[in-house]
């Protein structure tokens, strides 16, 4: 029920912290994969790293804020593969700014790569799915700011495009159920990765966000791959539409 063979999986923002995790859990479940970002040379070498491992892989580059780059590079992977099986959406990003902060640069880059990336990586994905007749799965990365404010911070830009993925995840999926594609978002906490040191760094923030969690502790990538690999494969072929909160419990208590 887990078995990714003979699957071909696209992964926009593939050579991150959460990204790269889940590019080797997609290899080793059997997925080809291609791995994209804004660096080529980034994406190049975590392929070369998977395919000297057995893993059939390449690397392109790809930049979320500009719709001409996601469909071509969409159009790129799909050739490369022999079509296009998953698509696993992790881009995302945030820049702090608390209201009074707040600019419409940023405001805009924030909305262009958290949200309306997502919609046309979805598009273009979708349309190589609906062509190969074959179904397909749809996977986003969003964060638990999709359903909770951050509280002492500034998340206006962030909670807002993480908010509305929720909302596209549910319209992909009714839209796209006719053609046997699901649709489906991870939303978790803090996850271990170089880009929690920010958190880290600070104890005060740290253990207030480790208190918070009934389970005790943030994500680790781990988590976040086996997540992944349900939406991925025929384990969830009745499931579409849906949110996973993978929170330890925290959005379970507010």
């Amino acid at each position: 029920m887990f078995d990714l063979k003979d699957k071909s999986a696209f992964i926009p923002g593939g050579y991150g912290g959460i990204g790269e995790a889940v590019a080797w859990g997609l290899a080793q479940a059997g997925a080809k994969v291609t791995v994209a970002g804004r660096s080529a040379e980034k994406a190049s070498a975590l392929a070369a790293k998977l395919r000297k491992s057995g893993h059939a892989a390449h690397g392109i580059a790809m930049d979320a804020n500009h719709v001409d780059s996601i469909r071509q590079a969409v159009d790129a992977a799909a050739r490369e593969m022999g079509g296009l099986d998953l698509l696993v959406n992790c881009v995302g990003f945030n820049r702090e700014q608390r209201i009074p902060e707040v600019s419409e640069a940023t405001f805009d880059e924030i909305y262009r790569v958290n949200l309306r990336s997502a919609m046309f990586l979805a598009q273009a994905a979708a349309a190589h799915q609906i062509a190969g007749q074959r179904g397909g799965k749809q996977v986003h990365m969003l964060s638990v700011r999709s359903q909770l404010g951050m509280r002492g911070y500034g998340y206006s830009a962030y909670c807002a495009t993480k908010g509305a993925l929720v909302m596209l995840v549910k319209q992909h999926a009714v839209e796209l159920a006719q053609h046997g594609i699901q649709v489906n978002g991870i939303a978790p906490t803090v996850v271990l990765t170089e880009a929690a040191s920010k958190w880290k760094s600070d104890p005060g923030r740290w253990e207030a966000l480790l208190a918070r969690i009934p389970l005790g502790r943030v994500a680790e990538p781990r988590d976040v791959v086996g997540a992944t690999l349900f939406f991925c494969a025929s384990a969830s072929d009745f499931v579409t539409g849906q949110i996973l909160y993978l929170d330890g419990g925290l959005t379970a208590t507010q």
